[in-house]
């Protein structure tokens, strides 16, 4: 028997001084029965720091060949391609291939520097990616934040992010790898 997901209610106020767009979401997340807080939060952040119109969460873990989060343009085609974690080069290849742009946010504790070496120079042939290497212990700090309705600001200068929430504050600089 498959396990639910949980539903995850997020309200956010977005202050993006880099691109100059202030606008408040209400989003619904289905957390998958094995993501993970850090995940989630990742994936919420992601979204934040990527918003466009016509952004949108996909299937996520529950499907093999869809990102995290995706814009398409009205004629289906894939203009951004979102990924999350340490995806191996089959994997990026092939959002390359099927997307404009790719997005590709590492996160976790003491691999992302053995994932870097392992696939730095594969990658770079990749011209339409951007890999940001997210810290772990802010990752972890937004983990905290997790419940089943979540309300956050989250502003955007100078690339670094700034998540507030009731009961919390959290500096986070995304360290573009390529």
């Amino acid at each position: 028997m498959a396990l639910k997901s949980t539903i995850i209610k997020a309200q956010l106020s977005l202050s993006d001084m880099d691109r100059h767009l202030y606008q408040d979401f209400n989003l619904t997340l289905a957390q998958h029965s094995s993501e993970n807080a850090q995940r989630l939060m990742v994936r919420l952040l992601a979204y934040a720091l990527n918003v466009c119109e016509g952004l949108e969460f996909t299937k996520g873990l529950s499907a093999d060949d869809e990102p995290e989060i995706w814009h398409k343009n009205y004629s289906n085609e894939i203009e951004l391609w979102v990924e999350l974690g340490l995806p191996d080069e089959k994997r990026v290849k092939k959002a390359c291939n099927k997307s404009k742009n790719v997005v590709l946010y590492t996160y976790g504790e003491n691999n992302q520097a053995v994932w870097w070496k392992k696939y730095q120079q594969k990658l770079h042939d990749f011209k339409n990616l951007s890999i940001f290497s997210l810290d772990f212990a802010a990752t972890q700090s937004l983990a905290e934040l997790v419940d089943r309705n979540i309300s956050l600001t989250i502003t955007i200068q100078d690339g670094d992010v700034w998540v507030s929430s009731d009961s919390a504050n959290i500096e986070i600089k995304p360290v573009q790898l390529m």
